[in-house]
Order: C-alpha cells, then sequence, then structure tokens
C-alpha cells in the first residue's frame, strides 16, 4: 500500500537547484505584492485574458475543443453550451470561478475535492460528477503506430476513498506542521493525486485546478494573471515524461519526486517572469500602443502570430493590433508570412 510521507520525504529533494529555483519564486512572490497594489488596471486585463487561456488549454490537453470565438463566449457567460465539450469547458470555467473567489475558504479534503469534480460535471448530461471511479482505470500510451499499452495502473477503485482521505491528512498535518516549502509538498500531492486517478474522467483537469488552489493558498497567486495551464499545455511532452519518471515504483513507495517537482517550480519561474514582464511593459503610461507591440515584436525570436500579440498585451484592442501590424509591415519593419488564419509574422 502506498504511504504518503511527507514529514521526511521532502527533506531529500533540497539539492542547490532545487534550492536556487524556490529561492528565485520567493523572491517573485516578495514582488508580486507590489505589482498588485501599484498596477489594478494592467492586472484586471490580464486576469481575464488568462482566464480564457487557462479555461481553454487545460480542456484542450484532454482532447475538449471549441472555437477561440465560442470560448471567449462561454468564459464571459455570453452563450450557453451546445455539446458536450462545451457542457465541460463551462464547468471548469464554474470551477475555476469558485477557487478564484474563495480559495481562501476551500481546504483539499476529499468531500471538497468530490464537490468541485461534481462542479466540474455540472452542465453535463452524463451521471459521473462528485463520484470516485467504479472501475479499475489504467493510463494508457499510444505508439505511432496506434498500438497502446498501460503505461501506469493508477490506485484501484475499491482502495481510492482510503487512499485520497490518507493522501489529504498527509498534506493538511505536512503544512501544519510547517516544516518544509509548500511549493514542495503541493507538486507531491498532485503527482500523488495523479497516481490515485481517483475518477472515471477529469482526473487531469482536476489535478490542475487543486494545482491552482493549493498555490493559492500559499500565497502564490500568479496563476491568476499568468495561466499555468497555458505553461503545461505548451510544455505537455515534458510534463508526460516527468509524470511518467516520478511515477515509477510509486506503489512501492520507492518513485522519484524530484523529477515532478522541479518541472513545477520551472513553471512557477516561467510564469512569474512573463507576468513582471507584462506588468512593466504595459504600464508604462508613456508607451503608446504601437510602441507597445512593437517592444512585443523585439522581444520575440522566429516567428510570432497576431493572437500571440493579443494574448500578450490583453489590454489592446485586436484592432490596434492589426493596424499596427499592417503598418509594421508597410515600414518593412516586419514581413507577413501566409494568409489567412494561418498567417504569421517575423522581423526583417
Amino acid at each position: 500500500m502506498k504511504h504518503f510521507d511527507y514529514v521526511n520525504t521532502p527533506r531529500t529533494f533540497l539539492t542547490p537547484y532545487t534550492v536556487a529555483m524556490l529561492t528565485g519564486i520567493h523572491e517573485h512572490k516578495g514582488k508580486q505584492v507590489l505589482f498588485i497594489e501599484a498596477f489594478a488596471d494592467v492586472l484586471s486585463s490580464l486576469m481575464e485574458m488568462a482566464k480564457i487561456q487557462s479555461i481553454g488549454a487545460s480542456n484542450r490537453i484532454e482532447g475538449i475543443h471549441t472555437t477561440d470565438k465560442r470560448l471567449e463566449e462561454l468564459v464571459k457567460n455570453k452563450t450557453s453550451p451546445r455539446n458536450r465539450d462545451e457542457q465541460e469547458i463551462a464547468g471548469y470555467r464554474d470551477v475555476l470561478a469558485t477557487i478564484h473567489e474563495s480559495f481562501n475558504y476551500i481546504n483539499p479534503t476529499p468531500n471538497i475535492i468530490l464537490q468541485l469534480h461534481k462542479q466540474l460535471y455540472s452542465h453535463s448530461k452524463i451521471s459521473i460528477g462528485g463520484s470516485y471511479k467504479n472501475n479499475d482505470n489504467y493510463v494508457i500510451e499510444t505508439d505511432a503506430n496506434g498500438n497502446e499499452k498501460i503505461r501506469f495502473k493508477p490506485t484501484p477503485a475499491h482502495q481510492t476513498s482510503d487512499a485520497m482521505e490518507r493522501l489529504c491528512d498527509a498534506f493538511k498535518k505536512a503544512i501544519e506542521k510547517n516544516e518544509h516549502d509548500p511549493l514542495i509538498l503541493i507538486p507531491m500531492f498532485i503527482l500523488d493525486f495523479l497516481c490515485i486517478h481517483p475518477f472515471n474522467d477529469g482526473n487531469g483537469r482536476v489535478s490542475r485546478l487543486l494545482t491552482l488552489l493549493l498555490l493559492y493558498r500559499a500565497g502564490f497567486i500568479v496563476g491568476k494573471y499568468i495561466s499555468i495551464e497555458k505553461l503545461i499545455e505548451n510544455s505537455k511532452y515534458t510534463y508526460y515524461e516527468v509524470l511518467q519518471d516520478s511515477s515509477i515504483n510509486w506503489h512501492e513507495n520507492e518513485n522519484d519526486y524530484a523529477p515532478f517537482i522541479n518541472y513545477y517550480l520551472g513553471l512557477l519561474i516561467r510564469a512569474y517572469k512573463e507576468f513582471e514582464e507584462r506588468v512593466e511593459r504595459f504600464s508604462d503610461k508613456n508607451l503608446s500602443k504601437p510602441i507597445r507591440i512593437k517592444s512585443f515584436i523585439d522581444d520575440k525570436l522566429g516567428k510570432f502570430s497576431k493572437k500571440e500579440i493579443i494574448e500578450a498585451c490583453p489590454e489592446i484592442s485586436k484592432v490596434t493590433v492589426e493596424r499596427t501590424l499592417t503598418a509594421l509591415v508597410k515600414e518593412g519593419y516586419i514581413k507577413k508570412i501566409g494568409a489567412g488564419r494561418s498567417t504569421v509574422y517575423a522581423k526583417n
């Protein structure tokens, strides 16, 4: 039986590399307070864009899709779901809103996790929300030829409730004891949750929502402004690799959490750097919007799209972005590659 040791195991991960990342993240956290107090107007725009990116990315990772236009309308509650994919997107939207608004009052207990899972499926006609799996499930890997094989066998269905009770209890006691950095304990908890794989469906999405919940409760709220889920989507092959590496011999209590921990610390560092760069770039009132767009382009290597600029500059309208790109093409500062939806740009 898996033993959740959140007292002794974390001590083994404090290598110079990991300690350096932890130190850097805590420094960024210190700046976070100053940015939030000084740039409320910019942060409001960043938060709205991060919601759209988070909801879209976390669902796309699981093969759940809709158009960009429909996604934005669903996130802003301007339309109703048309199909199962959109029902699940709407559910994710609702859970994310609950976490954003009430994270300080949501303890990660088994009952709370079941409630979050139920809310995830609140728009769906299927009745799996809010219940643990009723059959053993497996993490399946498909190779290039379409052949499937079992990559990991999670906790059996009949042991799931007990495993979740012990996991949440171990995490709660470790957090209350305050002996280890929560940035070590949180990815440990998420890895163990994924290895238990407690639900018939929705495990990946719930794990990412729990990641935000636990980070917010620990004071690391950068995920409100920069989409952690989008960063995971952009590095999903690495995500699956470290998940695989850290789950080897999990049932035997001999797995190595370090690859998964370091991956998550790397995500946070990227999120904080992107957060600070965006706020600094777009909070300068002396810079016109076209100059801000040009500044973003100057920092880009290789090709970039209009969508990337709109996502990076949420307070600048789509029309202004389009006009600026057209002007820069005419000036010869950038060149246009392709046409229609496949259009991208590159610096000359």
